[in-house]
């Protein structure tokens, strides 16, 4: 991934130095049981942990001329150790090098993202809390719908977010997997016991079938969860985009005392964190259907997965922990205009209130086709001649006849609608 959208801690697990140092580490621990069954000599174990050593331009230079990256790595790390170099690898094959040290980086980049995610978590629950009855007007195909609250719409990105940490916890546990089973998987020239030895040590499962490699669903499950993680972000993104239009300006991402907003336009603050989130959102999607037609591979493997997994296991890791950031500063310094939100309920004049008011003329025992009738006329004679839809119904001889003036202007009251957030908030919240 390019480093613009690139942070350290996950560059760390992806980079070649820590790929080189786990496969490193899943030969030593071969060694180690083989030691244990009088396969290794204990002595050549010891020289080998204390002399193997990893250079990444050297494995580069030796896979210029071999053409196999395996083989490269085990040249050299043999070049450091000498003559007990001939004990590593014995009756494995790359695959089991290459998918154990990837499960463990799939460990340590998946236990990144879970950490990130509950920071967003906690940041999106402690603005929800802070805007709880903080009323705003809800919008169904970007038209006004009923009044909720702005906190009630940020209790929902909690809850999605809870969801993708439950998914996220899924992932790490579906692609904890290693494999020390040899060409095909027969475990022909391996004890069962090395691979028990070696996935405990690096702190993996011991996948119960392999073929030649880990099977890909698992990765591919990694893949979905990292695309929704990434859907649930574009959901709040797409939000946000919408509320910062002009002509809506309920909230407004955060704008630095130095930052630009246009080269043409000296005025524009735009969403720009949003719409990279977005953007980005639809390279993990891509990934995913990528990881799925990863699962069907010739007979015990071939390598036409291997090809796309170089670029897309660190980039969709990189790219979600980077996602996963922004949208902690994007909410950590979210500016909430409450009075933006109250003009714009103001601007509906009441009209918002229609489907209350239909309830009540039910309740009154008006069946609800005459009820909706009526209420609908109601709506439509105070968008017609720009009044406010209390007055439109105060004027309905039809409505009048169930409902006092007092019964509506009491449904045409914002608070009507708030009795039961207080309730959703303790099940989304649990207290």
């Amino acid at each position: 991934m390019i480093s613009r959208y690139t942070k350290p801690e996950m560059a760390m697990i992806w980079s070649d130095e820590n790929r080189f140092k786990k496969m490193l580490e899943v030969e030593i621990f071969a060694a180690e049981a083989m030691s244990k069954l009088g396969i290794v000599p204990k002595k050549a174990v010891e020289v080998i942990k204390k002399k193997a050593k990893i250079n990444v331009k050297r494995i580069a230079e030796i896979e210029l001329a071999v053409k196999h990256d395996v083989i490269a790595f085990l040249t050299c790390v043999v070049e450091t150790v000498g003559h007990e170099g001939r004990f590593l690898h014995l009756g494995m094959t790359s695959s089991d090098v290459l998918d154990t040290a990837a499960g463990a980086q799939f460990r340590q980049a998946t236990k990144l993202l879970i950490e990130e995610t509950k920071k967003l978590s906690a940041i999106i629950a402690k603005l929800a809390k802070k805007y709880k009855m903080t009323p705003i007007v809800g919008r169904t195909h970007g038209v006004y719908a009923e009044p909720m609250t702005f906190g009630l719409k940020i209790a929902s990105w909690y809850s999605e977010i809870v969801r993708s940490l439950s998914r996220l916890n899924f992932a790490l546990e579906t692609v904890s997997y290693g494999k020390i089973s040899g060409a095909v998987g027969t475990m022909a020239h391996l004890d069962p016991s090395i691979e028990k030895y070696v996935c405990k040590k690096m702190e993996l499962k011991a996948e119960p079938i392999s073929t030649q490699i880990v099977p890909r669903d698992r990765h591919s499950i990694y893949f979905s969860t990292l695309a929704h993680v990434g859907a649930c972000l574009e959901r709040i993104a797409v939000e946000i985009r919408h509320l910062q239009r002009t002509e809506v300006s309920e909230v407004e991402e955060p704008f630095t005392k130095e930052q630009k907003g246009s080269s043409a336009m000296p005025h524009k603050r735009n969403p720009i964190i949003s719409e990279n989130i977005c953007g980005l959102a639809r390279i993990l999607r891509g990934y995913a259907v990528t990881a799925m037609e990863n699962i069907a591979l010739w007979h015990e493997r071939d390598i036409s997965h291997s090809s796309t997994e170089r670029i897309m296991i660190p980039d969709a890791s990189i790219v979600l922990h980077y996602m996963l950031i922004k949208m902690q500063v994007l909410l950590s310094g979210l500016n909430v205009y409450p009075e933006s939100m109250q003009t714009n309920i103001d601007k509906a004049k009441d009209i918002i209130f229609s489907g209350t008011v239909l309830l009540s003329l039910v309740g009154k025992g008006v069946s609800r086709e005459n009820a909706y009738a009526m209420t609908q006329t109601a709506a439509f004679d105070a968008r017609s001649n720009k009044i406010s839809f209390e007055e439109a119904c105060l004027r309905s001889q039809d409505i009048k006849k169930y409902m006092s003036s007092n019964e509506i202007k009491k449904d045409c009251d914002v608070k009507s609608q708030f009795k039961n957030v207080r309730y959703i908030f303790r099940r989304v919240f649990k207290k």
